[in-house]
C-alpha cells in the first residue's frame, strides 16, 4: 500500500474525488487544470510544505494566515480578498488550502466568496483535516457568537490527504484526529471501533496499515453522507454527533481546546444522553468512554462549566427557534435527532462528563 493512491468519490451535483496516499502533490495539476494562477494559504509552521505545493502550480501567490483557529476570522479572510484583487485573481484561478481544519475551512470560505465562487483544493496536512473538515464542501468562519456561524457550502475541485504529513504530526494533533474516526464509527461503521480496540497503539502508528485503513474508513463515511445531503438539511446531521457540546466547550475555552478534544467529552456526552432517553444499551453507552480513553482522548471537562455551556448549544447550527437538537444513538451505526429534551435529563448527561 505505501506506493498506492486510494479514490474515495463523493458523488452528488458537484462530484469529486478524496485522494489518499503519500506524495501527492503532483495529482494537483490534474485537479486544476486551465487555473493561470493558484493562491496558496498556509500558516507559518508549514511554510516549506506549501512551498513544495507551489513548485506544481502555475504562477503561485502564497498567503501566509494565522496558524490554527487564530486564522479562522473574517478579518484574515478580507485580508486574503484583498491579496486576490491585487493579484487580478479570475473566476478561472484557484485557491489551495495547506494545512489542517483551520486553514482549509478558510481557504474553501474565501474561495466560495472570491467572485461568487472559484475552485479551491484542501490539501490536508492533520489527520483531522483528512476526515473531517476537507470533505463535504462546508467552509467557513469563526464569529463572536460561536463556531463555523458564517461560511458557505463550496464543494472543492478534490481534496488531498497526503499521509507522509502524518509522520511528523504531534500527538497531540494525531489524537484530536482520531476523535472524528471514532465518531465515524459509532454513527455508520463499527469495524473502526473494532479495528481500534484490538490495538490501540497500532490505530494511532502513521507508518502502520491500521491507521491508513482508519482514515479511508472515516472518509469513505463522511463522503457517503455528504454526497446524499450537502446542505446539512437531513441526513448530513448525524455528522455532528458529539458536536453540539463539543463546539460550545470550544468557544468556551476560546478555541485554545482542540477540536477533537472536545468532540471526544461532546461523544460521551451524547452517548449519556441517548441512554438517558432510553434510547441507547449501556453495552453501546459505556463502550464511547472505552474506546475514547483506551487512545488517551479527554473524557471529562470543567463541573461547573455547565451554566455557560447551555446557552452555547443553543446558538448551535442544528436549533430551530428555542427548541435544542441533538444528534444522539438509536443504536450502534444508528443515528438518530433527539429535539428539545427536558432540562433535567441534559443536566443529568453532564454529570457523566464533569469532573
Amino acid at each position: 500500500m505505501l506506493g498506492v493512491t486510494t479514490r474515495i468519490p463523493v458523488r452528488g451535483d458537484r462530484p469529486y474525488d478524496v485522494l489518499i496516499g503519500r506524495d501527492l502533490a503532483k495529482h494537483l495539476p490534474e485537479l486544476i487544470g486551465g487555473a493561470a494562477r493558484a493562491a496558496v494559504l498556509f500558516a507559518a509552521p508549514l511554510r516549506d510544505h506549501a512551498e513544495a505545493v507551489a513548485r506544481e502550480l502555475p504562477s503561485p501567490l502564497l498567503i501566509e494566515v494565522p496558524d490554527a483557529e487564530a486564522g479562522k476570522t473574517v478579518e484574515v479572510a478580507a485580508r486574503c480578498w484583498d491579496e486576490l484583487g491585487a493579484a487580478t485573481f479570475t473566476r478561472t484561478d484557484v485557491v489551495i488550502g495547506v494545512g489542517g481544519g483551520a486553514v482549509t475551512d478558510l481557504a474553501g470560505y474565501v474561495a466560495a466568496s472570491w467572485l461568487r465562487g472559484v475552485r479551491w483544493v484542501p490539501v490536508s496536512t492533520s489527520l483531522l483535516g483528512m476526515v473531517d473538515a476537507s470533505v463535504g464542501g462546508k467552509t467557513g468562519v469563526n464569529v463572536a457568537a460561536g463556531k463555523n456561524l458564517v461560511g458557505a457550502f463550496h464543494p472543492p475541485a478534490g481534496v488531498l490527504c497526503d499521509l507522509d504529513m502524518l509522520d511528523t504530526l504531534p500527538t497531540d494533533d494525531l489524537l484530536a484526529g482520531m476523535a472524528e474516526i471514532v465518531k465515524a464509527g459509532f454513527i455508520a461503521d463499527p469495524l473502526i471501533l473494532d479495528l481500534i480496540e484490538a490495538d490501540p497503539a497500532a490505530a494511532v502508528d502513521p507508518r502502520g496499515p491500521a491507521l491508513r485503513e482508519l482514515v479511508e474508513r472515516a472518509i469513505q463515511v463522511k463522503a457517503d453522507v455528504v454526497g446524499q445531503d450537502l446542505r446539512e438539511s437531513g441526513l448530513r446531521e448525524i455528522l455532528n454527533y458529539g458536536h453540539t457540546l463539543g463546539h460550545a466547550i470550544e468557544k468556551r475555552e476560546a478555541y485554545a481546546w482542540k477540536h477533537g478534544h472536545a468532540v471526544s467529552v461532546g461523544l460521551i456526552f451524547a452517548a449519556a444522553l441517548s441512554h438517558l432517553a432510553g434510547r441507547l444499551d449501556a453495552a453501546t453507552h459505556a463502550r464511547h468512554r472505552t474506546v475514547l480513553e483506551s487512545l488517551g482522548l479527554p473524557t471529562g471537562y470543567a463541573a461547573d462549566a455547565w451554566p455557560e455551556l447551555l446557552p452555547a448549544m443553543r446558538v448551535d447550527k442544528k436549533s430551530r427557534a428555542d427548541t435544542l437538537r441533538f444528534v444522539v444513538l438509536d443504536g450502534l451505526a444508528q443515528p438518530g435527532i433527539l429535539a428539545g429534551p427536558d432540562p433535567e435529563m441534559l443536566t443529568r448527561a453532564y454529570a457523566e462528563v464533569a469532573r
